[in-house]
């Protein structure tokens, strides 16, 4: 069987990577490489569990590769990956609180891994021409905490406030200037608190619904007056999957949209904005349990953390793009998946 497109997913055993992976076997009939350095957020059982929902021949086309990209790519790991048409980069330290304990780790695997990730992108263009597309993951923590009432658009300004947010910043930095540079053809997409099934359960999601199953206390991170919950547009990773192969297969209608803008930017955005004492709330009604919770001043308790993240998800829906359920919904159907596969909450 010939493939009509062969894409790296970096970070592939990952949370968000391994959903990826599952839409493109479903919708396409490309050829996936999984780039992942298994550790502690990237894990083969997902992309295990996730073969086992499809038949033979369609695992034959995901081709793992083992690699660390705080290391450039030798000639030996570039050979495995071989030529591409999309650069799919989602391999990051994703984890806030493990940015404020190990700072320099993330600038390794944000910033550094990035550039050696782009610099391969460069090499694969200028020996083959292949490289339609780079898609940079980027994150709405890139901006800040956001105001009552104020909602980023794609191209405002940083303000990062922990080194997760400020290594992701960097690294799309570097993307725009290699673009810039190299004319490579790079996209930047930020998204928003993804939640799904497999997550880590360290997780706010699979962490709350661990804690409404055992009947204990949840933290809910609030203002310092302790009244005012915290609050995201929470996504399901499925939803961010089905915008980015949007992106990927429509792309003729952004240049004349966009008057050929430098490395486009788009926010991928949940359809709802939900405090986190709704959604806990949401967690405990689709068990049928009655919520226990403390409201904990955030600041105080996780320094580096800020109360309100949002971004304006406009630009997508103006293309096309709208999330296929509501996030109620969404949170619902991870809670019931999650029970019935309850070791995915067990640290």
């Amino acid at each position: 069987m010939s493939y009509t497109k062969r894409v790296l997913i970096t970070g592939g055993a990952g949370f968000i990577a391994h959903h990826l992976i599952g839409q493109i076997l479903e919708t396409t009939n490309w050829e996936v490489v999984s780039l992942d350095r298994l550790d502690y957020s990237g894990n083969l059982n997902r992309l295990h569990d996730l073969m086992l929902s499809f038949d033979p021949e369609v695992r034959k086309r995901v081709k793992i590769v083992h690699h660390d990209l705080k290391a450039e790519l030798n000639p030996l790991v570039r050979s495995e990956i071989g030529e591409v048409d999309y650069i799919l980069h989602l391999a990051a330290g994703s984890h806030v609180d493990r940015s404020i304990d190990y700072p320099m780790e993330f600038v390794l695997d944000n910033v550094v891994g990035t550039a050696n990730i782009l610099d391969f992108a460069r090499l694969q263009q200028e020996q083959h021409e292949s490289l339609e597309r780079f898609i940079y993951f980027s994150t709405d923590e890139v901006f800040g905490p956001a105001p009552n009432g104020i909602k980023y658009k794609e191209n405002d300004r940083y303000n990062s406030t922990n080194p997760y947010s400020a290594t992701k910043a960097g690294g799309e930095e570097l993307a725009v200037a290699y673009e810039n540079t190299y004319g490579l053809p790079i996209y930047v997409t930020h998204t928003m608190n993804v939640f799904g099934e497999r997550q880590h359960p360290e997780k706010f999601i699979p962490m709350c619904i661990k804690k409404a199953r055992d009947g204990e206390t949840v933290t809910i991170h609030s203002d310092k007056t302790k009244t005012i919950a915290g609050s995201r547009h929470y996504i399901h990773a499925e939803d961010v999957a089905s915008a980015v192969l949007f992106l990927l297969n429509h792309e003729e209608i952004y240049e004349p949209t966009w008057g050929n803008a430098k490395c486009p930017k788009f926010n991928i955005v949940g359809s709802e904005e939900l405090d986190n004492l709704e959604l806990a709330t949401i967690i405990a009604e689709a068990q049928g349990k009655e919520l226990k919770y403390e409201m904990v001043d955030f600041h105080s308790s996780r320094p580096g953390h800020d109360l309100r993240y949002a971004l304006d998800g406009s630009k997508m829906k103006e293309l096309g793009w709208v999330p296929a359920k509501s996030v109620r919904e969404r949170i619902a159907d991870v809670t019931k998946w999650t029970l019935e596969n309850e070791r995915w909450i067990t640290l």
